[in-house]
């Protein structure tokens, strides 16, 4: 598990003399931080390593991306260790997530 406050999703600017592209910013509502899923192991051929599991986006991110980082709901947490990642990884409803433009 990933503990965040927060993630960044890209897309291309509306206006088109912009020169970078659209940056937004993804909350929990009505909580500080959140986890996601995620898989770490440590090798001795490469050292640590690390990924995020993604899945379908949610409402709330289909606007901005065609999949999104698998956010764990909190009554969730204990479980990710001990249960099968399919019962698990689901879209959060709609509106879970707070957006707003920030670059």
């Amino acid at each position: 598990m990933i503990i965040a406050d927060g993630f960044y999703e890209f897309t291309d600017p509306k206006d088109p003399k912009k020169k970078r592209k659209d940056k937004w910013l993804f909350t929990k509502r009505g909580e500080p931080w959140f986890c996601f899923a995620g898989i770490w192991r440590k090798n001795a051929d490469v050292g640590e390593a690390f990924t995020m599991l993604t899945m379908a986006p949610s409402p709330d991110i289909a606007p901005y991306h065609d999949r999104q980082i698998a956010i764990l709901d909190r009554s969730q947490w204990a479980e990710w260790l001990d249960v099968s990642a399919r019962t698990l990884l689901r879209p959060l409803p709609a509106g879970s997530l707070a957006v707003e433009q920030v670059g």
